[in-house]
């Protein structure tokens, strides 16, 4: 695996567990927990944000730790204009 893929499974992981909180948080009736919960979440969207900015500083400096399915998003893309350009034509 890469670094650039350990970077994205880490990010899907977190909001993951943010996810998981916030369900938490909203399916307790228990006051005190409630505001546990919704105050974990939002240390891990702070924690989701910092990632994510840094997972996009990596990338800018090693495009080479673009995920593949990036890579290929970026690709279809591309071909997808290039095949509109070529109908205009």
């Amino acid at each position: 695996m890469t670094v650039g893929e350990d970077l994205h499974q880490t990010l899907t992981s977190l909001e993951s567990v943010k996810t998981n909180y916030e369900q938490f948080a909203q399916g307790t009736q228990d006051q005190q927990a409630q505001q546990m919960f919704q105050q974990d979440a939002q240390q891990l969207e702070s924690m989701i944000e910092n990632l994510r900015n840094r997972v996009n500083y990596v990338e800018q400096e090693e495009p080479q730790y673009k995920t593949e399915q990036q890579m290929t998003g970026q690709t279809g893309q591309q071909q997808g204009q290039g095949q509109q350009q070529g109908q205009r034509q």
